[in-house]
Parts: C-alpha cells; sequence; structure tokens
C-alpha cells in the first residue's frame, strides 16, 4: 500500500544512528546494523565521527573521563561517577576511575593516570549509574566515605526506595546498618560523618533541630548540647560568622552550650572534635 500522511525517512547515517544509541556505540553493534568497517573509517577520516579506541565511536561531546575511561579500556565507575554527579566525597578522585571487569586489562593510551578497578559483573558502556558507583566506592574509599556518599545522593534526590534497597542488598551483610542508619536530611558530608563517628559511640543526637529564637541547628545532644559541622559554603565570611555569633549567643541566653566544628578539623583532627563533645558531655551532666 502507498505510504500516506508523510514522507517517507531515509536511512540513518552512522552520526544519526549513534547519536540514538546516546552518543556511544561499539563497532560490531554498528556492523549489525548495516555499516562496513570500511565506511566507519571513511566517516572517521572526514571528522564526522569519532573512534575512541579500537571498535569503539562516538559523536557530539563527551566528557574527558568518560573519554579516558573508554580509552583505558573499561566503564567510568566509582567516585569518578559520584563526582559527575555532585555527590558529597570523602575521598574525592584525582584521576577517572575505570572498572574493567575481573578479567579486564587496561589498554595503553596516552597520559594514562586511571584508577583500574576489578570488580566482577558485567561492565556497562561509558559508565555505571548512580547504585553501582556507590557500591564501588564503599569498596574503594571504606564506611565512612561510603556513608556519606549515600546520605548526600539520597538528599539531592539521585535515590529512590526502591535503589536504596537494592544498594542495601549489594553490601555485605556487615555493612548494611550503614543504609539503615541513613537519612535523606544532612545538609553535608560533614554532618553525616559527625553522626556516624558518635552514633558508633553510642551517643544518640537530635538531627535538624528547630529551637525557637535560634533557627534550625545540626545536632542537639541530651537536649543542651548543640553541635554545628561548619561547611565552608554555608558558614565563610564575615557576615556569615557573625550570624554564626548571634545564633550561639540566642542558644545561651536558653541555657545550650554550642561547640562548632569546621571541615579542617572535623576530617583531619577528629580526636580532638571528638575529646571536646565528651568533655562538654560531662560537664553539662554535672549541671542539670
Amino acid at each position: 500500500m502507498p505510504c500516506t500522511g508523510g514522507t517517507m525517512m531515509g536511512m540513518l547515517s552512522a552520526h544519526d544512528t549513534i547519536t540514538r544509541l546516546g552518543g556511544l556505540a561499539r563497532g560490531d553493534h554498528l556492523q549489525q546494523l548495516g555499516f562496513t568497517r570500511t565506511q566507519l573509517s571513511r566517516l572517521v577520516a572526514r571528522g564526522q565521527i569519532e573512534r575512541i579506541r579500537h571498535g569503539v565511536f562516538a559523536v557530539g561531546s563527551l566528557d574527558d573521563d568518560t573519554r579516558t575511561a573508554l580509552a583505558h579500556g573499561g566503564a567510568l565507575c566509582c567516585a569518578s561517577v559520584l563526582q559527575r554527579r555532585h555527590v558529597w566525597l570523602l575521598v574525592s578522585p584525582a584521576a577517572p576511575h575505570v572498572w574493567l571487569g575481573h578479567r579486564g586489562r587496561p589498554l595503553p593510551h596516552p597520559q594514562c593516570a586511571c584508577v583500574s578497578h576489578y570488580f566482577r559483573g558485567p561492565v556497562p558502556f561509558g559508565r555505571t549509574g548512580i547504585e553501582t558507583a556507590l557500591v564501588q566506592y564503599r569498596s574503594c574509599c571504606g564506611d565512612e566515605a561510603f556513608f556519606a556518599a549515600f546520605e548526600s545522593a539520597w538528599r539531592s534526590g539521585l535515590l529512590t526506595r526502591a535503589a536504596r534497597a537494592r544498594i542495601r542488598s549489594r553490601l555485605p551483610g556487615t555493612a548494611r546498618w550503614l543504609v539503615d542508619l541513613a537519612r535523606p536530611d544532612a545538609d553535608s558530608g560533614l554532618e553525616s560523618l559527625l553522626r556516624l563517628r558518635l552514633h558508633i559511640l553510642g551517643i544518640h543526637l537530635a538531627c535538624q533541630v528547630e529551637i525557637r529564637g535560634v533557627g534550625r541547628v545540626d545536632f542537639v545532644i541530651d537536649g543542651h548540647l548543640i553541635l554545628e559541622a561548619d561547611g565552608k559554603i554555608n558558614h565563610d565570611g564575615v557576615t556569615m560568622r557573625h550570624k554564626d555569633l548571634v545564633r550561639d549567643a540566642a542558644a545561651s541566653r536558653l541555657g545550650y552550650e554550642t561547640l562548632r566544628f569546621d571541615y579542617a578539623q572535623i576530617i583531619h583532627d577528629w580526636p580532638t572534635v571528638q575529646a571536646a563533645i565528651l568533655a562538654a558531655r560531662r560537664r553539662l551532666r554535672r549541671a542539670h
């Protein structure tokens, strides 16, 4: 029957095909769709498509880390994927993290500084999803780093309930309590780390507490001790410092003691932070 209601479409070009595949395509897939190796080589020579490595083609803009991971022979993963999604990282990647699979081998490429991972399982094409990246990040950087990243991703709306359950199921049984402890309201990774470390000490924290005349504070211990984790974004500058002092004075009038800790203290001098919190608890308990 004749075609009515529209014009007949011509064959897709290799460029259009790769675009519809998300900007990346394997050579063998393109050959299955009718493009010969000779045709692909000619298109590369004309600059119409790009060969990332043997058997991998791209069109359009491709971020440098994903390009490097493909050239390395694997998929962008772990901390590098989390960094792209703006997840708070305790340990930020200095070079692309690349998943090569259990038996994969890195391919030589210029200026390689990649961190190779050999996790089991099927390696995706291009980069992993955020669920896999979080599970890998725990194996790579530890429980604390995972916990802070997990809470950050949850707060940012990147993890559905089903996603959180899947991540939990993929963790070792001894690490699943980290997901159970996590909350979606941590304002920063510093808050996540502080709460995790005090939980391990058996200290219960009331989180994101609204105090009349003071405002919302990060944590309250024993009803009288306020803890604030001051990240650079919300507490830098003379104006913000003044607001913090006003809040602390208002809290003092109501019978609270406030302890503030910045990034350097929580990350690099935790023993001093812990000692200050424990001493303040003892002091306030005696007073009350």
